[in-house]
């Protein structure tokens, strides 16, 4: 069945849950609704599990802006899987050791700004979207990096603690503001 027939299929059935299997070798998780795209939902109050699946996420966002990713591997299932920037980088405990890791310790600062999450809870699953800006100042020469990101990540709470089971984020540079004149 094409991607185009799964996209068709899905959207035939008002809560239909998707998997598919890409190219790169994970299992992608979406849950569709065809009316879920009006719908309004009330604001979550504290407590609540799309607070707590906010929680983990700012958690990890927060790990990094301290450039130290100790005790991460408790927001994340085993088995998770990473993907960042159109590659695969495997399960987070792989990720943590042969990319986020090293590339922190090559960081003097890692701050994130102008963060939004929004989370959308399928029964045990949450469907989290990050958007937010980034800079980072290397340790050797000063250099600053500004990029502007997104992530999705998918969430399962098992015992009533959530996790991630699989993230996928992208970055870019941001685009350049050109001065006007008066």
């Amino acid at each position: 069945m094409s991607y185009l027939n799964l996209y068709n299929f899905a959207f035939a059935n008002a809560w239909t849950r998707l998997v598919a299997l890409t190219g790169a070798g994970f299992i992608a998780y979406a849950a569709l609704s065809t009316d879920g795209l009006a719908e309004s939902k009330p604001p979550v109050a504290a407590g609540q599990p799309s607070e707590q699946v906010k929680t983990v996420l700012r958690s990890y966002k927060e790990a990094i802006e301290r450039l130290d990713a100790a005790g991460t591997e408790a927001l994340f299932a085993p088995d998770a899987q990473v993907f960042e920037s159109g590659g695969s980088e495997g399960t987070y405990q792989q990720y943590l050791a042969r990319h986020l890791g090293p590339e922190l310790v090559e960081f003097a600062s890692f701050k994130f700004n102008d963060y939004t999450v929004v989370v959308r809870l399928e029964g045990s699953l949450a469907l989290a979207t990050e958007t937010y800006n980034y800079r980072i100042v290397l340790k050797k020469g000063g250099d600053l990096i500004e990029r502007k990101g997104v992530a999705t990540s998918v969430l399962k709470q098992d015992g009533g603690r959530w996790q991630i089971i699989q993230i996928h984020s992208s970055t870019r540079k941001p685009k350049a503001i050109t001065p006007t004149s008066p």
